[in-house]
């Protein structure tokens, strides 16, 4: 099977003298994104050749807590849902939902 089209997604970090995160902003172009400013990425890529993933958590020293602790469970549930389509394992998905709801009452981002 050949490519028939690629597409390209950029991150751009701007770092302060210490190098740590000021801005990031991303691209997008077949999806319409373009210097779209962001206060975070987390990025996963599988290394199918040492059976690991490889990681790359950042964050603007500007992120306010209370929204790093939404954009977590929003990513946790996010994997959850990605993880059932990828899988077909619906008690497994419906078990790390659980989790994700659990996280989110303990944190406080839904009311009880």
């Amino acid at each position: 099977m050949a490519v028939k089209h690629t597409s390209k997604i950029t991150f751009k970090v701007g770092l302060d003298e210490n190098r740590i995160p000021e801005e990031i902003t991303w691209n997008a172009e077949d999806g319409g994104i373009k210097d779209e400013a962001s206060k975070a990425i987390m990025l996963s890529v599988w290394d199918h050749k040492q059976k690991d993933t490889l990681r790359m958590d950042l964050w603007t020293k500007d992120m306010p807590v209370d929204e790093m602790k939404q954009f977590f469970h929003q990513t946790l549930v996010s994997m959850a849902n990605s993880f059932e389509r990828a899988t077909n394992d619906e008690k497994m998905s419906a078990t790390m939902r659980d989790f994700c709801d659990y996280f989110a009452e303990k944190l406080e981002l839904i009311q009880k």
